[in-house]
């Protein structure tokens, strides 16, 4: 498994694109960050089919088209919609915007690269059906929308395409890894960075504690995970 030497979000700051996040949106934060960077370090080239799952704001797939690919962006939030097609316009770039859930969204599509940052959060209960949890609890196990990227992955990726997804430590890293190598790609750890726990983990540590899933350590790994075709 290749690894990268931490960084610390502070690093990961620069040039962002103009970003208008409303009520209930996913704002830009380590996460999206750290993915940008990985997303970046691609080198997308002039007119490759670039896929942003799950765009929140939108940020991510600007990015993708200032960089010269031709994006695609999905969300199942109409509110993410919105700032997705708003922050394209903000920023002079064209991103096709799509509603629907996942890849369900592009039936039959392929492309060059896809990059995902899904709801991975733990939370006790079931998935939110709305409201801003929507954007980041993700089951019990924090796995409901990882999974369904990591199965959906083979199909969207043509040949020498590739994936980038990024999540925490706290719903599996391994699995994510054996998930995607189970179904035919390589898959490798390549960025990652530690920060305190944010708002939403420290409201519910005790429950975290109770699952196992945090103990004394009150910090979160954020990696960045690419997959391609074997």
């Amino acid at each position: 498994m290749t690894q990268t030497s931490p960084t610390t979000a502070d690093t990961l700051t620069a040039s962002w694109p103009r970003c208008w996040v409303p009520r209930g949106v996913y704002a830009p934060q380590a996460d999206t960050r750290l993915l940008r960077r990985a997303m970046r370090r691609e080198g997308i080239a002039s007119g490759a089919d670039v896929l942003d799952l799950g765009t929140g704001s939108g940020v991510l797939a600007v990015e993708a088209a200032r960089l010269g690919g031709r994006v695609t962006a999905v969300d199942i939030s109409l509110r993410a919609v919105a700032a997705a097609r708003f922050n394209a316009l903000l920023n002079g770039q064209t991103v096709r915007v799509r509603h629907g859930d996942l890849a369900s969204a592009v039936p039959g599509c392929r492309f060059d690269l896809v990059v995902a940052n899904p709801p991975y959060v733990p939370a006790p209960g079931g998935l939110p059906r709305g409201g801003p949890a929507r954007a980041w609890d993700a089951g019990s196990d924090g796995r409901a929308l990882i999974d369904r990227v990591c199965d959906a992955a083979p199909a969207l990726l043509r040949s020498a395409g590739a994936l980038l997804l990024v999540h925490s430590h706290l719903c599996g890293v391994e699995n994510t890894l054996g998930r995607l190598e189970a179904a035919g790609l390589r898959a490798a750890v390549v960025d990652r960075t530690r920060l305190p726990f944010g708002r939403v983990l420290r409201s519910r540590l005790a429950w975290l504690r109770e699952r196992g899933l945090a103990d004394g350590d009150t910090t979160e790994e954020l990696v960045v995970i690419r997959a391609e075709h074997v």
